[in-house]
């Protein structure tokens, strides 16, 4: 199963190249009709960097103290400051500034890679051979410059005190929670860039041109923030241009949801045009894969590469820039080596070019053995302090985003779906019962909101599914019921697979109700029907013992990081591993409804753990679920994915495929539950199920039961509480799938 899902997705990763002209309509008459005709191309591109909030009004700060005074060196042409600058509240830009002594002939906004330092680029301290300190070259021209610094790939700040501390790089940290929350540490630090142009623009050098030049990660957040903000001039990207159609084995944080549905770095390139390009084909920063668990902090980092791609690949993708956009329209230069080696980054032939296009003469460009090297003035200067600050703003931000998702959400929701909500929810009232609404409104306006649940946040494939052809053997022969293994076609390479059981008690015409019982993570069908096996306790075989007709299927999250990396690889398309399970249990509550032996209205679903996590995701969306349970997983959601000070988040653990995009503003576990109205919905939850707290599990329930009440369903949900641990539980659950699916239990 595993292996066609992989080709399955890879090739729609390769189709969508060919899939994006649909989503383009450029008009190249003029740069004034080309700007309007992809707005709703830079539109969407923001939407997915996060890129969501107004930035603060521009001010470039100069601070420090006796110690490490503002003006940190100098040269004879040049002064280098100690600046921050606000992008958004609460987030500040750090880095340098380097002021030329006279008129400046641009302006320039300068990344290093992430693991290198502002100091490094402006030649205060070593790490960055001088010819590749294009920061420091430029000032030396003219050029005024503004140098952030990165969040780099360390993971000293990467957990909490009281939990736990984790492998994660910093931008990883960063990264998984932001992502919940409809944010990216790409588009943060975008914004610092564009703050940074913010506060160029207000100053008095309106002719004045403004480019950004970045180097690696720095490489990629230029070439981003080129093309979000047509007041960029000119954009030069070392180390970074390539085809992204790997970019799912990259780092994690360089994840962008449904990226290459529309944009790949050609579709990027044309965001700039008709604006000035210079792509440096240059050895990038190497990156293995994440920081090696020390000891005292855990493991759990997502797998993920950076290695220097063949120059035919850089090639080729930008040669493909030529096919989107006419001859002329924009100008761009492809920088190489001899025999097409690496050069650079800051290779003398791209700084010249990138000068050129701002306007600054080559001559002043070139590096010269006189170049002198500035002395940093500061006394116990560390890079780390700054780096903290970095890493805590951004945590803190998104932690602020956390802890107020609720109203997020309700205004996303409930604004949407039910007119009464804001007057009546909070209504004082000392009436014994007040009146109730009628459900079928709420379940019309909630259809959008199953559409874009399942559309824009775990992704929908749109593939005509195969017929069923379903194949099945006997492998059980039990007293009361007879077992088959089935599989049915899906898509191309793409099955669903379970266990059958089949009550013996049968009778010709009769339909019986079906109950769906879903796994955990890491586990087979067969697991719930193996009465010895922890936390499923046969719960198949007992249902099919009360006369049940039993489906138990198989949900591809088993093999650990393989499960993940295909999650990885569907986000860069738009959609998930859910996006898969989805599709599989249509396929499968098609085929279920096929068969003589069962009413296909009465299928309801049961799940545990994994698969309870399913039952709020799978049958809010799929309309042929009579009724779901969900046990040993419903949640606050948000708080469970996205918090950084709580024992249960998974921002400690391995999930890393936990995060979806913009999840935590959208949609929690009572959300996905009112997409269940009116139909029958259940919680199971153990005390001492260590997924979540009593008081998490309770808070968002209430929200639940509230819907349901207000809509005069109250009787349709439970929530059963009992001594117990993370499993199925089979008590009240047994009566309720005998209530709403109207079956009375054999003895």
């Amino acid at each position: 199963m595993m292996d066609g899902l992989h080709r399955f997705i890879e090739r729609k990763i390769d189709e969508s190249v060919g899939g994006r002209s649909a989503r383009w309509q450029r008009d190249c008459t003029s740069e004034e009709t080309y700007l309007r005709s992809t707005r709703p191309n830079r539109d969407r591109l923001e939407k997915i960097l996060g890129l969501v909030e107004p930035r603060v009004a521009p001010r470039m700060e100069r601070f420090g103290d006796d110690r490490q005074p503002a003006l940190v060196g100098q040269t004879g042409t040049y002064r280098i400051w100690q600046v921050r600058w606000p992008a958004l509240p609460g987030i500040w830009g750090e880095g340098l500034l380097l002021e030329p002594k006279t008129s400046p002939t641009a302006m320039v906004v300068a990344l290093p890679d992430a693991d290198q330092t502002p100091e490094q680029l402006a030649g205060l301290a070593q790490g960055i051979h001088p010819e590749s300190q294009f920061a420091r070259r430029l000032a030396a021209a003219g050029v005024l410059v503004v140098v952030p610094a990165l969040v780099d790939r360390g993971d000293r700040w990467s957990g909490h005190p009281d939990v736990a501390w984790t492998n994660q790089p910093h931008r990883e940290w960063i990264h998984r929670q932001a992502y919940m929350m409809g944010r990216h540490i790409i588009g943060y630090e975008v914004e610092q860039v564009r703050a940074a142009v913010d506060w160029f623009r207000q100053s008095a050098r309106e002719k004045l041109k403004i480019g950004v030049i970045g180097y690696g990660e720095g490489g990629l957040l230029g070439f981003y923030a080129a093309a979000v903000d047509p007041r960029i001039d000119a954009c030069l990207v070392s180390g970074y241009f390539d085809s992204r159609q790997k970019t799912w084995a990259e780092p994690l944080y360089r994840n962008v949801w449904g990226l290459l549905t529309e944009f790949g770095d050609a579709e990027i390139a044309t965001l700039i045009a008709p604006r000035d390009l210079v792509v440096e084909y240059s050895a990038g920063p190497p990156v293995a894969g994440p920081p090696a668990a020390r000891k005292g902090r855990r493991g759990g980092a997502a797998v993920g590469r950076i290695e220097t791609p063949g120059y035919a690949s850089v090639a080729g993708e930008f040669e493909r820039i030529g096919s989107l956009l006419p001859s002329g329209f924009q100008s761009r230069h492809l920088v190489v080596g001899p025999g097409e080696s690496a050069v650079g980054p800051g290779s003398p032939q791209a700084i010249a070019k990138f000068g050129e296009l701002l306007g600054v003469a080559p001559v002043s460009l070139a590096p010269t053995a006189s170049d002198t090297l500035p002395v940093d003035a500061r006394q116990g200067f560390q890079t780390d302090e700054r780096q903290e600050r970095l890493v805590k703003q951004l945590e803190r931000h998104v932690q602020d985003l956390v802890r107020a998702s609720d109203r997020a959400r309700e205004k996303f929701f409930l604004s949407n779906t039910a007119e009464w909500y804001a007057g009546r929810r909070r209504q004082w009232t000392t009436q014994k019962t007040v009146d109730t609404f009628p459900s079928e409104p709420f379940v019309a306006k909630a259809r959008p909101m199953k559409q874009y649940f399942w559309e824009e946040v775990l992704g929908k494939l749109h593939d005509p599914p195969l017929a069923p052809n379903p194949r099945s053997r006997r492998i059980y022969d039990q007293p009361k019921w007879t077992g088959y293994e089935v599989v049915l076609d899906v898509f191309p390479d793409v099955f669903a697979w379970g266990i059958l059981l089949i009550p013996k008690d049968l009778k010709a015409g009769e339909r019986r109700p079906v109950v769906v019982c879903q796994h955990g993570r890491g586990g087979v069908p067969a697991q719930t029907i193996t009465r010895d096996e922890k936390a499923y306790f046969g719960v198949s075989a007992a249902l099919a013992d009360r006369g049940f007709i039993v489906f138990a299927p198989h949900n591809p999250y088993r093999g650990e990081d393989r499960y993940r990396i295909l999650s990885r690889k569907a986000n860069t398309v738009k959609a998930s591993l859910f996006s898969f399970i989805l599709a599989q249990h249509d396929q499968i509550l098609k085929w279920l409804g096929s068969l003589p032996s069962v009413d296909p209205a009465r299928i309801g679903f049961y799940g545990c753990s994994y698969g309870g996590e399913t039952a709020v995701r799978v049958p809010p969306l799929l309309d042929g679920y009579a009724l779901s349970i969900c046990s040993s997983d419903f949640n606050d959601w948000t708080r469970k994915v996205a918090s950084t000070d709580s024992h249960f988040s998974f921002m400690f653990t391995e999930e890393w495929e936990m995060p979806y995009f913009n999840l935590g503003s959208t949609f929690s576990y009572a959300e996905m539950a009112y997409l269940m109205v009116p139909r029958p919905f259940m919680v199971e939850r153990g005390h001492c199920d260590s997924v979540a707290p009593d008081e998490w599990v309770a808070y968002e329930y209430a929200k639940v039961r509230w819907m349901y009440d207000m809509l005069g369903l109250g009787d349709r949900t439970e929530i059963e509480f009992y001594t117990g641990g993370h499993c199925f539980h089979c008590g009240q659950a047994l009566e309720f799938l005998e209530k709403h699916l109207n079956w009375k239990a054999n003895p």
